[in-house]
């Protein structure tokens, strides 16, 4: 196996600036099998990649994860699926969300609005109660996770070009014959699979593929800010952090980052207008002044203890969005061609688990068996769950989804 990157190694794209939460909280029951299934790899990475105990791997912080209530996602909406996976979980009112995150305001303050909204410091409505899932949390260092990976594909054979571009797919026929490199190397394949992120779309093109995809992608630039946490926020018993705040209520995510600072990101609410690109390369990798007022300002409507610094900091990158929100793991019209897309901002913590997904698909399609009409599952190592890989088809109806990086 080759692997092509136009980076300088593995997760030096928009790997490096996720926020690599781990949650469960997907509208699909194969969003949420996919999640709960990775998290059993992210428990045991060591195992998961064979790996030596002198090599240095990322880590998973399980602080759990807290989603507001936000009436277009009922909790219901997640826990019908998590009753029949075993996900645990657990249902706050506002007086226990409010004994359980003192630092939190319970207001709900629904629809977000821009923060120059006379409305954004309106009192609020009512009290948000939460749903809690203790078993999630986030990955400490998404590209040393990527790394990891990488390391584990070289202890089995596979190898890397990096710093190399692709400029054409090579055709055989009716069959992916391989690719011609910007140097003007040809490497030949038999199997390709598009995994380029942001830039999968340009990568279909050269193929001349995408065009029985009924889901729609492209991408999307957007920011993650640094701030430092609240006096407070990380008391919730113990020497636990206090947990990943999802927060669609005010269209912000707030997420530990060690026990003095948070991460805060957007979940694109409506009033915000959104930077898509025609090139990802155009994206500007710095935060800036405006977004991050805007998400600093929401979460600081949520911690209340929070400040709002006046220069920015934080990271940007750019998701590969689809139509709803929910990947592309499938083969396309061209034979041998498949594509790991449309990641959408919330897949990273399925990473250890996509690459088996594309072995079911993969070995089952180049074997004969017709995944178009009678699609393939997979059938999950850890938890024996059965996973329907049509729900990350080409050509489905659109998913359930939130309409946000929280699917």
């Amino acid at each position: 196996m080759v692997v092509v990157d136009k980076f300088g190694g593995a997760g030096n794209g928009s790997t490096s600036a996720s926020s690599a939460v781990v949650r469960f909280t997907y509208p699909t029951i194969a969003g949420v099998n996919a999640a709960w299934e990775s998290l059993h790899c992210w428990e045991a990475w060591r195992d998961h990649l064979r790996a030596p105990a002198s090599e240095t791997l990322a880590t998973f912080n399980r602080c759990g994860v807290t989603l507001l209530d936000v009436d277009f996602a009922p909790r219901t909406l997640f826990t019908s699926h998590f009753d029949k996976v075993g996900v645990p979980y657990e249902e706050w009112d506002p007086q226990e969300l409010s004994e359980r995150l003192p630092a939190v305001d319970t207001g709900q303050y629904f629809p977000p609005r821009p923060v120059d909204d006379d409305e954004f410091f309106a009192d609020a409505s009512a009290r948000l109660g939460a749903l809690h899932t203790p078993d999630g949390g986030f990955i400490d260092d998404p590209q040393l996770a990527a790394r990891n990976l990488a390391t584990a594909a070289q202890r089995h054979g596979a190898t890397f070009r990096w710093k190399t571009e692709v400029t054409a797919v090579i055709r055989q026929g009716e069959r992916v014959g391989g690719v011609l490199l910007k140097e003007g190397t040809e490497l030949s394949a038999g199997v390709i699979v598009n995994s380029a992120g942001p830039w999968s779309g340009q990568l279909n093109r050269l193929a001349g593929v995408g065009g029985d995809f009924t889901v729609g992608l492209r991408p999307l630039r957007q920011e993650v800010h640094h701030v430092a946490a609240p006096a407070g926020y990380h008391d919730v018993g113990g020497d636990r952090q206090a947990p990943v705040l999802a927060d669609m209520d005010l269209g912000t995510y707030i997420r530990p980052e060690g026990r003095e600072f948070l991460l805060v990101g957007g979940t694109e609410p409506e009033c915000d207008p959104l930077e898509w690109l025609d090139d990802p390369d155009e994206g500007n990798p710095l935060a800036t002044a405006s977004q991050f007022r805007t998400q600093v300002t929401r979460a600081a409507r949520r911690l209340p203890g929070l400040r709002v610094p006046n220069k920015p900091k934080g990271v940007a990158g750019v998701y590969d969005v689809t139509d709803d929100w929910t990947p592309v793991y499938d083969r396309t019209e061209l034979a041998g061609f498949y594509v790991a897309i449309g990641t959408s901002g919330n897949q990273f913590k399925n990473a250890p688990l996509v690459g088996s997904l594309m072995t079911t698909l993969i070995h089952g399609v180049e074997g004969g068996h017709d995944h178009d009409r009678n699609a393939l599952t997979h059938t999950c190592e850890h938890t024996g769950e059965t996973i329907d890989l049509s729900a990350f088809s080409r050509r489905r109806r659109p998913a359930a989804s939130t309409g946000t990086v929280l699917g």
